[in-house]
């Protein structure tokens, strides 16, 4: 993420944090209103950040995904900005690459899925008891 970028979520939170304390006090009208607003903000810095950091193919691609499901394409954004953010993306992200990254995020969400709910028992059939040994006696 270049300075440009963080210079202008910055002034989009002091902007945000001015008006809070302009509005002063408010009604739960106003708090809901503060809350649309700072949802609609931090999609445009989403946004803004992806289109960034995203090839158009794999932006399409992504788009896409979010139409069949959104909790996996907001996974899969929400990793992209933490890579980007940590200095870990040196260039756009191509649609190849993001493929692999939906391959991960689908195998984490498999198995935290298979292992979250769901207790096997596994025993052993066929194998020695010590019942058996009374009965040669």
């Amino acid at each position: 993420m270049s300075d440009a970028d963080l210079e202008e979520i910055r002034q989009g939170r002091l902007a945000q944090l001015q008006q809070q304390q302009q509005g002063g006090p408010g009604g739960a009208s106003s708090a809901s209103g503060q809350d649309e607003q700072r949802k609609q903000q931090d999609a445009e810095a989403r946004a803004s950040i992806l289109s960034q950091i995203l090839q158009p193919e794999a932006a399409d691609r992504l788009g896409r995904i979010r139409i069949v499901k959104e909790s996996r394409a907001t996974d899969v954004e929400n990793r992209l900005i933490m890579l980007a953010r940590s200095g870990q993306l040196r260039a756009k992200v191509t649609e190849e690459q993001l493929k692999e990254l939906l391959g991960a995020v689908a195998e984490n969400s498999e198995r935290d899925r298979s292992a979250g709910g769901k207790i096997v028992v596994s025993r052993r059939k066929g194998g020695w008891d010590d019942d058996d040994d009374l009965l040669d006696q």
